[in-house]
């Protein structure tokens, strides 16, 4: 009934007639109240039983066998605002949801019929004994959570994207599994930069620094994982500064986008988003994948991040479908140029289906997401179950290759 967030729920059925027609629901809310439901159509075998793991859903909001489809499955409920993410704004608390079965087969957003039987489940973010530190040291903000024990620990510091603010469920499940994480914000959080204008690498200089001389965290090189913007923050840090020696790139681009990036005399300048190029669906949800300056074209060439420069090592991940901009072309870009230079010190997961955001597993998939920035619904991309798949794989990928560089 409880466990931690990345793992899977093993859900089984008892006490139905054989072959009974069952509607499972997946209900859980947000921290701030709104709704978000699952469904999907079962038969109970020839014991009158159900096993998630093993039968498959014949209709609802997935079909087949999808131990947990009912988590990625999630979606705002009718008559709550559409294209919202279901996520955790604490992660001390865990989420919580109920699993229940109705009978009979009703469609999704139908009203479903009586209740058979139902379960709370708990998604823990923070396992037992798992340390949050809030972070004011020098410049530098955060929390850096620690997994129990004495340590040393290898360290990871972890960042989103362009929402900005600070997201942290990714770090404390990464401490749950032994990493010492520090979640970084880098504008929108306290008292930096309301907007992301300009950034400084000597902000993430100083973060990885700290991290690197923490008592608890195993030396000599720190790790970095990132998504969209913080990807790309990612492949500078591990270009530029020598205490990085592994970088996770989940959906980044290879050269530096929309915000100048200064190091000392250095400016990478920003490649720029044309509003021009966007192109507005019918329901009013934007397409942005066209609309990132093109990094191929020689004029652009002083955006482009010299990661032939690293010492350390690259692990890219992309969907092939997010079209949130194009991250295949930009990790092909990134190999080549390593190769250019004879080296091999990457590994590229590219999911077919898959969509722009891969978080941990069992995150709800979100075909189109509420921008916060733009304050619009964005199209992120992909297919709920490549996705769900995509996440499941990589998350456990990622592990292996934080631990194998870090120690």
């Amino acid at each position: 009934a409880a466990g931690p967030a990345d793992e899977r729920v093993e859900t089984r059925v008892a006490g139905l007639s054989p072959g009974q027609p069952v509607t499972l629901r997946a209900v859980a809310a947000d921290d701030r109240g709104c709704l978000f439901q699952s469904c999907a159509h079962y038969r109970a075998d020839s014991r009158g039983e159900l096993h998630l793991g093993r039968d498959a859903s014949h209709g609802g909001d997935y079909t087949g066998v999808e131990p947990m489809g009912l988590f990625w499955s999630l979606a705002p409920a009718g008559m709550e605002k559409p294209y919202q993410r279901l996520g955790p704004r604490s992660t001390g608390a865990p989420m919580k949801g109920e699993v229940l079965v109705h009978e009979g087969h009703s469609p999704p957003g139908a009203m479903p019929g009586p209740v058979v039987a139902k379960a709370e489940v708990q998604r823990l973010f923070t396992a037992p004994g798992v340390r949050r530190i809030r972070l004011k040291e020098g410049v530098v903000r955060g929390s850096l959570f620690l997994p129990p024990g004495d340590g040393p620990f290898p360290g990871v510091i972890d960042m989103y994207g362009d929402e900005g603010g600070l997201i942290e469920f990714r770090s404390s499940l990464l401490a749950t599994h032994g990493f010492a994480a520090l979640s970084l914000p880098y504008f929108d959080f306290e008292d930096l930069p309301r907007v992301m204008k300009e950034l400084k690498l000597e902000y993430f200089e100083e973060a990885a620094r700290f991290l690197q001389r923490h008592p608890k965290v195993k030396g000599p090189g720190v790790g970095v994982i990132g998504t969209g913007k913080g990807a790309e923050l990612a492949l500078s840090m591990i270009t530029f500064l020598p205490e990085v020696v592994a970088a996770v790139s989940i959906s980044g681009c290879s050269s530096n986008t929309v915000a100048d990036l200064h190091y000392g005399e250095m400016t990478l300048p920003g490649l720029r988003f044309d509003m021009n190029k966007v192109t507005v669906s019918d329901t009013g949800v934007f397409d942005i994948f066209e609309a990132l300056d093109d990094p191929t074209n020689p004029a652009n060439s002083s955006c482009v991040i010299p990661i032939e420069k690293a010492e350390g090592h690259f692990l890219l991940v992309v969907g092939e479908d997010d079209r949130m901009w194009k991250s295949s072309l930009y990790a092909e870009l990134a190999i080549r140029r390593l190769r250019q230079h004879g080296k091999e010190n990457f590994e590229l997961l590219s999911y077919p289906g898959a969509g722009h955001r891969i978080d941990p597993p069992s995150t709800p998939f979100c075909h189109v997401a509420m921008d916060r920035v733009l304050g619009v619904p964005v199209l992120g991309g992909g297919e709920s179950k490549a996705h769900a798949q995509a996440q499941e794989h990589s998350w456990g990928k990622i592990q292996e290759f934080l631990h194998l560089h870090l120690g």
